[in-house]
Formats: structure tokens, sequence, C-alpha cells
């Protein structure tokens, strides 16, 4: 399969300047923010129109939630969230964009103030990521001081708050009523809902909570319409996605690529194949919270909707390969290891369960398993789900069943 170069929007070379005000301003920047002055509300209607997805990892429809907030009165704040905690293990696109195209985040993000009506914004952001947080504080003080963000605080008819806030370095951290939690200076348990955030979110005003990459695409759907954006992806998908690549490939790192490119394409093209020429043995997609893809998988589209087809999720787009020789007992073992460490504790079955869940795969991958383990793991992916506040026991319970569903036969031959 030849390579082909495909059109960079996020990562084009014009925006991967850092935190250069001048430079960004020269090719273009800005531009969306005044046509977002003079119409915000054509703002939101573009963005249904290009149907742009929430890519953290939910894939909820952007528009959707805007038009919740833009519906509710301020409380006496609106507010808005960009989640940038990205702690997902094999998950790093969004401290690329922070990084190196801070004012296309910042113009996003200024532009879906203006079109639902929010005068406060905050920048949350995981505090592990050092240089992500160092360019963003930089970019901040020039908007603090341009004006771009005189022009919004016109628009907007009060002063446009720009805030950045480090976030508590918890996992559970990203989930977004516990974001909201840390934003009100509390421990990020997460919440109950209803009520939704943009209805009762930070201090009890509406809220909208959108990642890092779903916003960076904002200012350019702006620009140049919705028709456009929408060509990028490979039908029926729109736009371009952000792919983190890594684990036993020859070139991991992050790649944007038209939304539904095929697993085979970027791992085989853009990813220049596996270590050693090894067979390919599976493919946790969307970090490990997820399900695993096989190679009878290779050719499925990666977008939302083909991947729920085939019971799995694109998630963040992490996509992480395990070629053959590679122990999925003991990746599995791995990575739940992280989601019971990760538990924040709130939810009884949430705690108990991954710190049981670990335990006996553990056992299991040490070769001190017996076919009771084995049996208690497959109890629990029934019994579990559902049972939190938030997705991280479903997450832990989806990668254990997929495993389970795919190479059963390698948990039994880990027994004592």
């Amino acid at each position: 399969m030849p390579l082909i170069e495909p059109q960079l929007v996020l990562l084009h070379p014009d925006r991967r300047i850092g935190a250069d005000m001048a430079r960004w301003r020269n090719s273009g920047g800005g531009e969306a923010l005044a046509r977002a002055a003079q119409d915000p509300a054509a703002v939101r209607e573009e963005i249904r129109l290009a149907d742009l997805r929430g890519l953290g990892g939910s894939g909820f429809p952007a528009w959707r939630k805007w038009d919740m907030v833009a519906a509710e009165a301020p409380k006496p704040d609106k507010y808005l969230i960009v989640n940038g905690n990205e702690d997902e293990p094999g998950t790093f696109k969004d401290r690329m964009l922070l990084e190196e195209t801070p004012h296309q985040v910042i113009e996003g993000a200024a532009v879906a103030a203006l079109a639902v009506g929010i005068n406060r914004v905050v920048f949350y952001i995981n505090p592990d990521m050092v240089r992500s947080i160092t360019a963003m504080k930089t970019a901040l003080d020039q908007w603090r001081s341009s004006d771009l963000l005189t022009l919004a605080s016109t628009a907007l008819g009060k002063p446009l708050e720009l805030e950045l806030l480090p976030g508590s370095g918890h996992y559970i951290g990203g989930e977004e009523t516990a974001a909201m939690e840390w934003v009100e200076s509390r421990f990020p348990f997460p919440r109950g809902k209803p009520p939704y955030p943009a209805q009762a979110g930070v201090h009890g005003c509406p809220t909208l909570i959108n990642n890092v990459e779903t916003l960076a695409n904002v200012s350019h759907i702006v620009v140049h319409g919705a028709a456009w954006f929408r060509a990028l992806g490979k039908a029926p998908s729109t736009g371009t996605k952000l792919y983190s690549l890594s684990g036993d490939v020859l070139h991991p790192g992050v790649f944007e690529l038209p939304m539904g490119t095929p697993l085979r394409e970027l791992i085989f093209v853009h990813g220049g194949g596996l270590l050693s020429d090894k067979p390919l043995k599976a493919v946790f997609t969307g970090g490990p919270s997820s399900t695993l893809l096989t190679p009878a998988d290779l050719d499925v589209a990666l977008d939302f909707e083909s991947l729920r087809a085939r019971g799995s999720n694109l998630g963040t787009g992490a996509m992480i390969v395990i070629s053959e020789g590679t122990g999925i007992v003991k990746r599995v073992a791995e990575y739940e290891r992280f989601f019971a460490h990760s538990s924040c504790g709130q939810c009884n079955s949430c705690k108990v369960g991954t710190a049981t869940m670990s335990r006996l795969l553990d056992r299991i991958d040490t070769g001190r398993g017996t076919a009771a383990d084995l049996t208690t793991l497959e109890n629990l992916c029934t019994m579990l789900p559902g049972s939190g506040r938030c997705h991280l026991i479903n997450g832990a319970v989806l990668l254990l069943d997929s495993a389970f569903r795919h190479f059963h036969d390698e948990f039994k031959q880990a027994l004592r």
C-alpha cells in the first residue's frame, strides 16, 4: 500500500510553532474568532453540520453539548472546561497539541465560548504534562494582552476570563464531573447524574466540557466550513483524527489521518509495520479501557460507528499494538493493576472489584492461579458493569472480557 500524505489540519506546520503568537496570527490565527464575534449562533450551526464529535473518547456530538449549555441562563456565569487531563496509557495526542499548537486550542475554546455564551474558560491540564503547561502559560499571557481577548469580551458583553488549572494527577480526574469537583477545589470524586454539567456544573453554573482535540478543530470549521470538514474524513465519517500509535510498531507516534482510516493502513503504512516483522497478535483500541482487535479486524475503519459495530470503540484514538510472542495475560494484568491503582475508592464495587481482578490476574500470570480464580474473574465480568458512578469499572471489565473472548486459551494455559 503506497504512502499517501494526508491533509494536515491540526498538525499543519503553520500551527506547530509553540507559543509564537505573531507567527500564528500571520498564518490566519484569529480569523475564526473575528467571524464568531459577528454571528455566534451561526458557529453552533456550522459545528452541527460538520458533525464534530467529542474526541476525548465518547464520540458524543459536540453541537448537542453546545446547544444544551447555550439554552441555559447564566447562574451567574457559564463555564467551559478544556479537558487536557490525558492520562490513559498509550494516549499522547493532547499533549502534542498543547505543546506545539497552544494558540489553536485557545482560539477554539474562545470561539466555543462566544457561540455558547460562556464567560469563564478553564484549561484543565494533567500536572505531569509540564511542557504543555509551560506552553499554555506563555500563550495565555499573550492572549490576555491582545486585541483578540478584547474582541471576544466585547462580543460577549462581559469579560472573557481564561484560566489555566493543573489537574489533580489522578486518572479519574479526567472524568468530566470529577474535573468539575477539582475546579471547585475539592477532591476529584465523580458526581452522580443527573443533574448534568450543562444544567448544574461548576458552582451550579451551566458548564461545557470538551476535550483539547475537539476544540482544536473548531476554528478551522468556522473558517473553511462544514462541507470542507466533512470531506476530510472517509465517508460517512467526518474530519481528521489524531491516532496515538504505540507498542510493537516500527514508527510509533501521533498521526493525523482521515477519520475512518483502516487499522491496516495505520499500522503497516504510517506505522511502518511491526518490529522485527513479527506477526500481529492484537491491538488495544482507545487505550486499555476498551476491547482488543485481532488480525481479523485489520480492515475495520477507525471511526466511532465502525468500531461500535464490532463491539469495540475508538475511545481516544490510541492504538497499542501487540505482536506474537507477547503474553496477553501479562499485558492485561498490567493494565488491570493500573485501573485498581486509579480507582478513587468512592464506589465499593469499583474499589474492591478492580483490586480483586488485579490480584487474581497477578496470581494467574505468575503461575499461581487456579480454575476457581478464572471462574471468579468471569463472574466479575458479569456482575460489575454499571455499578460505579463513572466508567472506570466498565473499562476495566471491558478489557478483561474482550481478552477472555479472544485469548481464553492463554488464560487457561497460565493456570497452575
